[in-house]
């Protein structure tokens, strides 16, 4: 998606006491807006990636306008304060035919990959130093036709994700000598699930790979160093009737390695609860870990928060009865697992639950089956649970999330600690509103608590946020996030305003 920028039009409102609408009843624990920026463009004709950037609490932003009548699109980076003011902008000469692909950053660094929209096997990518502006481009052409799936950088290389005949592989591109490799490590069957992390501690790549012969299947753990050398490989499998589906591994060196993740029954394709385990304790002789943990969905306390109490008590019953006859009540949920986050008595496993949502076509002829096309994933909530460092879980919690439909599967729900240490806040933006939750261990809060986005501080004037569109949010440090997207704001006398727009999110 491309946008147009006929000049820059920059609002930013600062207001440490922000004011509800008439009849707005504030929330418990409410978060503040304190700032806000407006940047005159339009969803029809541009395109903005935010990035926030933790290590000095500032934002990169990548802005793409299309022009208005002919030529190539114009690219810029923005550099943000934490008050959202712009510290420098600096142009990005991108060769013509390329395409924007994926942004990512490490510390200060910021990496941003395009792909010639012809030739799939030639890439570029800009590399900026995010504290000074100065910015590096490294071209490669790798030779071979790929689609990029996704992409971490590492130590100031870039590890891509990519399908080469219907296999998925990495592609390692060193941005100091600008040579590439793909690593011989990877390379798992298309329909294979591989999830990987940067991990800037321990200085290496983890992979963790599905494999399954159709009826049962394990994991693969690969850890790899920052220039593509496999150091360490180790299959973790399930005994009896248990298959591991998908898993994520905690971040750090190796003296605490745990594993957290989902596991079936019978159908590989859904999840029956989650498992966890302790990879120092190692295998027996027969391949068996004692230290596995598994945790039936059934078992979680708060899983089912989602569904009404009278729906909750009847499913409860029925595994009950169920276990009674020593039988398993078969559950059927698709899992996206979060990076597992360090907390004081171990880890915190974020997942959001989700299902394939489809749109049937009224043909008008009832004898025929309506067609149906895919409409996106919905997300009905998301599980917290706690672990302590050998995979005991020490409690769980939910996040009841309505609405919410994205074509692509990606992470709708983010999550950062409370300054207390002993809570987390939750959230997501939904069209003009922020949705929160306030966690503390096990102990039930509301699901329901929202926010409007801000779209003035000034008191007294009234305005209405009429239209938006690709809203987003972002954890950022502390207990901060970033709301931001398109929107189309509706002032005094019917005057209009179409930004995009960016809104701190204060939790402290």
């Amino acid at each position: 998606m491309k946008h147009t920028l006929p000049g820059l039009f920059l609002l930013l409102v600062l207001g440490l006491f922000p004011v509800w609408g008439q009849g707005q009843n504030i929330p418990v624990d409410a978060p503040k807006q304190p700032a806000r920026l407006e940047l005159d463009l339009r969803a029809s004709s541009s395109d903005v990636q935010v990035l926030a950037m933790p290590e000095d609490s500032s934002i990169v932003l990548l802005i793409e306008r299309e022009p208005k009548f002919s030529g190539g699109s114009t690219f810029s980076f923005q550099k943000l304060d934490r008050q959202l003011q712009t510290r420098w902008t600096k142009p990005l000469e991108v060769p013509e035919r390329y395409n924007f692909s994926y942004i990512s950053g490490q510390g200060m660094m910021v990496y941003a990959l395009f792909k010639d929209d012809f030739l799939s096997n030639k890439m570029w990518v800009a590399t900026l130093n995010s504290r000074t502006g100065e910015t590096r481009t490294t071209s490669f052409d790798t030779k071979i036709s790929h689609d990029v799936y996704g992409m971490k950088a590492l130590d100031g290389n870039l590890f891509v994700t990519v399908q080469i005949e219907q296999h998925l592989t990495v592609l390692l591109l060193n941005l100091r000598s600008g040579e590439f490799q793909f690593l011989p490590a990877v390379y798992e069957p298309l329909d294979s699930q591989l999830s990987f992390m940067a991990d800037s501690v321990a200085k290496q790549i983890k992979f963790v790979v599905t494999q399954n012969n159709g009826v049962k299947s394990r994991l693969q753990v690969k850890q790899i160093s920052s220039q593509g050398k496999l150091l360490h490989s180790e299959f973790v499998q399930a005994e009896s009737d248990r298959s591991l589906l998908t898993a994520q591994l905690s971040p750090g060196d190796s003296t605490n390695r745990l594993m957290a993740g989902t596991y079936t029954l019978r159908d590989i394709r859904y999840s029956q609860g989650l498992f966890a385990a302790d990879l120092t304790q190692g295998q027996t002789p027969t391949g068996s870990r004692p230290s596995l943990r598994f945790y039936d969905f059934l078992n979680l306390k708060h899983f089912f928060d989602y569904m009404s109490p009278n729906r909750q008590a009847r499913l409860r019953q029925r595994g009950a009865r169920r276990q009674a006859a020593a039988r398993q009540l078969r559950l059927r949920y698709r899992l996206l697992m979060h990076d597992l986050i360090p907390s004081p008595e171990g880890y915190v496993l974020v997942a959001e639950i989700y299902y394939p949502h489809y749109r049937y076509e009224n043909t008008g002829f009832s004898l025929l089956v309506a067609p149906r096309s895919f409409d996106g994933y919905r997300t009905t909530h998301a599980i917290v649970c706690g672990f302590d460092r050998r995979g005991n879980l020490l409690w769980d919690n939910t996040f009841v999330v309505k609405n919410m439909v994205r074509y692509n599967l990606e992470e709708t729900v983010h999550i950062r600690p409370l300054a207390d240490g002993k809570r987390f806040v939750l959230t997501y933006l939904d069209d003009h509103r922020i949705y929160y939750k306030i966690m503390e261990g096990a102990q039930p809060s509301p699901n329901d608590l929202q926010v409007p986005v801000l779209t003035t501080f000034t008191p007294g004037l009234k305005e209405k946020s009429v239209d938006t569109s690709h809203t987003d949010m972002q954890a950022w440090y502390g207990s901060r996030f970033l709301a931001f997207g398109y929107q189309h704001v509706r002032g005094v006398n019917w005057n209009g305003r179409e930004v995009f727009f960016i809104n701190t999110v204060d939790f402290e």
